[in-house]
């Protein structure tokens, strides 16, 4: 009988072990433990990673490599990570939210960095087992989150020094813009309505707990929906009609988007200041929404949208 040639390589021999781990997981625990064993998984939790050459997932995640000066590490990035221009040269390994096992594995990374909320659930089970080093960074939507992925990324690359540099000078222009927007007296702030997603005459709203909803407040807006509303929802028009936002926000997506005209033509949007005043404001999903190193500019940007730049009275 001739030998299979399923296992002639160290990355092929590794993704059958760890299709043996998934399914079989009481058994491989009982035999590895039974021989003096580590798993692939148990093995990375106590192995260093070699950050020689990663693999980003989480466009926030990217800036921050690049802003640290260790962009020389990187091997591939997925579909979010647009910026700085010249991550777009490395090769993508598709959409954080739908990743391929293959995909990742494929391009032979010494580590993995991802951002909280990458998936599906199945395929990142696949990547954690299949002997490479997985790092998560948690998400957040506020200061303290943006900070805490800078301190995770850079003791993940090994320059906790160069992390604290860049997590003071993020800090402080955070600081100064939140400082800046939250100025503006309560009473004229305005209420946006944050539209995700526009088909078909559905309208998916951001609600609470999210990163629309995050950078709004920190802009000194109001989020129109109802804070009860969590999550990205389907909102009925009757809801969106209460709402009563003075202002839409979309992310700027490219040539496919719906027209200004045809956001304030629906009939529910009709119904509403931001219709009769035609406030339609779109900005870049990845600085807008990515709570990173560009937050900062972000806030500025959107108060600016919003308010126009003039000062408000002290």
């Amino acid at each position: 009988m001739k030998r299979s040639h399923f296992f002639r390589t160290p990355r092929r021999a590794a993704l059958a072990l760890t299709a043996l781990a998934l399914a079989l997981p009481s058994a491989l625990s009982a035999v590895t433990g039974s021989m003096g064993l580590v798993s692939p998984a148990a093995a990375q939790e106590t192995q260093k990673a070699d950050t020689a050459r990663i693999v980003v997932i989480g466009g926030a995640l990217t800036e921050i490599v690049y802003a640290l000066g260790e962009e020389r590490r990187l091997i591939a990035r997925d579909s979010t990570s647009t910026y700085p221009e010249a991550a777009m040269s490395l090769p993508d390994v598709g959409y954080m939210r739908a990743l391929s096992p293959e995909g990742v594995l494929g391009v032979d990374p010494s580590a993995i960095l991802a951002i909280e909320g990458s998936g599906p659930p199945d395929a990142l089970a696949v990547l954690k087992n299949a002997g490479v080093p997985f790092t998560t960074v948690p998400e957040g939507y506020d200061r303290a989150a943006i900070l805490n992925k800078i301190a995770v990324v850079g003791d993940f690359l090994g320059v906790p020094d160069k992390a604290q540099a860049l997590a003071d000078t993020v800090g402080a222009d955070l600081d100064k813009a939140v400082a800046d927007a939250a100025r503006r007296p309560e009473g004229e702030r305005k209420r946006v309505l944050f539209i995700l997603s526009f088909q078909d005459g559905k309208i998916m709203a951001a609600g609470a707990h999210t990163a629309a909803d995050g950078i709004l407040r920190l802009a000194g807006a109001v989020n129109a929906t109802d804070a009860a509303f969590p999550g990205y929802k389907a909102m009925s028009d009757e809801a969106i009609v209460e709402a009563k936002p003075d202002a839409i926000m979309v992310m700027a997506r490219g040539g496919h988007d719906d027209s200004d005209e045809q956001l304030l033509a629906h009939p529910a949007i009709a119904l509403t200041p931001a219709a009769a005043t035609k406030s339609v404001i779109r900005m870049n999903g990845l600085q807008l929404l990515g709570f990173g190193p560009r937050t900062a500019s972000a806030i500025r940007d959107l108060n600016d949208r919003l308010y126009g730049k003039a000062n408000v009275s002290q």
